[in-house]
């Protein structure tokens, strides 16, 4: 039996209500699959089997210690085998940070806590607005723009597309993913006009995923990449920075995407939206994210660890 981990959020957000709805609707889709929700104490929904991660005491920092501690249990259970995945409600930074745990955010925190070498973070949409599924990993993640340029580099390129390919082998069963590198600068640089980052490190880095057999094509202008893609030419595409990935992406699929994390010995999967402290408690809340999370945490967890069917 399939096992998932579901951890509730900072309890001030609207993570309990939206898990609590998605528990009630895929219990009646999937009555064979183990949940097991992790949150502070008087929030048990009393749907699968609650781990009480202690008390909040109503404060921002009580918050983000017991937000903090539902991960750290959740992953703890992930490594000792209990589960096979985690679905993560959204949390508050700045109250994690109150709280005193030393991670941004839950990216960085499950990289730690699982001592993964590397991370990536995947944003996955099954079915969009227009129909055809979207994946867009983000190289990099929270920087400011002016950064950005400097992160994007040949190793970096390499490490995130090689953690792409292996993910979408393992959670999603194609055999052999093809991969669109999304350019840095407008029209790819258009020979070096515009910059010189897709000469002197996408090239580099595409001959050296080559040698290991990775099929990826670029680098691709960013207002012609994410097209191809949903017109079926690409199983996912890399975006150097953000934005330039976001945008594309909730554009088309906002409000059912999912945050994948890949280079984990487990999987881990969340809602693309925030805590949304405004309409916490106002009934308001569309849980169709977390539910979408929760289905594709399953369904990566059983091609990953249960299933030899390959899509491609």
């Amino acid at each position: 039996m399939t096992a998932v981990a579901i951890t509730l959020g900072d309890p001030r957000g609207i993570g309990p209500e939206v898990t609590e709805a998605a528990v009630r609707a895929f219990r009646a889709e999937r009555p064979d699959v183990e949940l097991v929700l992790l949150g502070p104490r008087d929030s048990d929904p009393g749907l699968a089997s609650y781990h009480d991660v202690g008390p909040w005491d109503g404060s921002e920092e009580g918050a983000g210690r017991v937000a903090g501690a539902a991960i750290h249990q959740a992953v703890a259970l992930a490594l000792a085998g209990s589960v096979r995945a985690l679905v993560t409600a959204p949390i508050h930074k700045p109250a994690l940070a109150r709280a005193g745990f030393g991670a941004t955010g839950h990216t960085e925190m499950l990289q730690e806590l699982a001592h993964a070498t590397a991370v990536g973070m995947l944003m996955a949409s099954e079915e969009t607005a227009l129909g055809a599924p979207l994946r867009v990993l983000l190289a990099t993640t929270h920087h400011a723009l002016r950064a950005v340029p400097d992160l994007v580099t040949e190793d970096l390129i390499v490490e995130q597309t090689l953690l792409l390919r292996d993910g979408l082998r393992a959670g999603w069963k194609i055999a052999e993913p093809r991969i669109g590198l999304c350019a840095l600068n407008p029209h790819a640089s258009d020979d070096g006009l515009f910059g010189d980052e897709e000469a002197r490190v996408y090239r580099p880095a595409l001959a050296r995923l080559a040698t290991h057999g990775v099929r990826a094509t670029g680098p691709l202008p960013a207002d012609t990449v994410f097209k191809r893609a949903l017109d079926g030419e690409f199983d996912a595409v890399v975006a150097p920075y953000h934005d330039v990935g976001m945008a594309a992406f909730k554009t088309v699929a906002f409000g059912g995407g999912v945050n994948v994390t890949l280079g984990l010995p487990f999987v881990r999967t969340s809602p693309d939206h925030g805590t949304a402290f405004d309409i916490a408690g106002t009934g308001r809340a569309d849980p169709g994210s977390m539910l979408t999370a929760l289905r594709l945490a399953v369904q990566l967890a059983e091609n990953r660890f249960d299933s030899p069917r390959e899509r491609r």
